[in-house]
């Protein structure tokens, strides 16, 4: 199994972008997972997309001056994942986030990015959950087939409070939108309490994989807090087969504790640990 390591660039938002990208770069990862999160990362959609193109040129050329590859662009447009979700029930917020979507493609097309992922969008407590979930996949099967015109790969994260909050249901939406590829973070699932083996399935599925300390009540924790088996995760991808990235994932924002460990100190000691634990066949 061939490791790529990438870092998310939002794991250190107090840090000029520039500067993030030095750093990475200095870590020895090959590649960099972009947050395009409005109002609350380096790069926010509404400047980016001013001009897709551009800007994503711009960024590709920043890549490559320090050796690095954009592994995946994730776009969320608002610091809640509610106001715009893919399946809100409002026509023309559905819209903008549709074109939003196209952009996103544009830019991970000039950035060189061949992975693109977004939330998979929620519930909605005055409408029936079939109406929600229908609309989501809707949703997303008409964003497989945009990216598939681009040939981009494309992703969703379940995640905590989103329409597939534990394994078994993002097993039925990938399942139920064809070409429909997962971002796998099992950090979700275990700060609920659930053991690795209950989202191990979704390795065959997923395209990309966030990888950060996590345990039951915690989406982020220090390593030694850590309780997920990542020689088991390794192991798994080789047998799944996987060819993508993992992304080491931590962030520093002040949600569900996250602001509360050392995010530099944290991603050295995974890094080095996926790269002692990876099966050499």
């Amino acid at each position: 199994m061939k490791l790529k390591l990438a870092c998310a660039d939002f794991a250190f938002p107090l840090l000029p972008h520039d500067r993030v990208l030095d750093l990475i770069a200095m870590l020895e990862f090959d590649g960099v997972d972009i947050g395009l999160f409005e109002g609350r990362s380096h790069l926010w959609p509404s400047k980016v997309f001013a001009s897709p193109a551009k800007s994503g040129k711009e960024l590709g050329r920043k890549l490559a001056d320090r050796r690095l590859r954009c592994a995946d662009v994730f776009l969320q447009m608002a610091p809640s994942f509610i106001p715009y979700a893919i399946n809100h029930p409002e026509v023309a917020r559905r819209r903008r986030a549709r074109d939003w979507f196209l952009k996103t493609l544009d830019y991970a097309n000039a950035c060189g990015a061949k992975h693109v992922t977004t939330l998979p969008g929620v519930y909605f407590d005055d409408e029936k959950p079939a109406n929600a979930w229908q609309r989501c996949c809707d949703e997303l099967a008409w964003r497989v087939e945009q990216a598939k015109k681009q040939r981009i790969i494309f992703s969703i994260e379940a995640h905590v409070g989103s329409i597939v909050p534990k394994p078994k249901e993002a097993l039925r939406l990938v399942r139920s939108v064809p070409g429909l590829t997962l971002t796998l973070d099992y950090t979700h699932f275990i700060r609920a309490g659930l053991p690795d083996s209950a989202a191990e399935p979704l390795i065959a599925f997923a395209s990309h994989f966030h990888a950060r300390g996590a345990r039951k009540g915690r989406l982020q924790t220090s390593f030694p807090q850590n309780t997920i088996d990542y020689a088991r995760v390794l192991r798994a991808m080789r047998k799944a087969n996987y060819q993508g990235f993992i992304g080491v994932e931590y962030v520093w924002i002040d949600w569900e504790h996250c602001n509360e460990v050392d995010n530099l100190s944290e991603t050295i000691q995974l890094r080095d640990f996926l790269r002692e634990k990876v099966p050499k066949r």
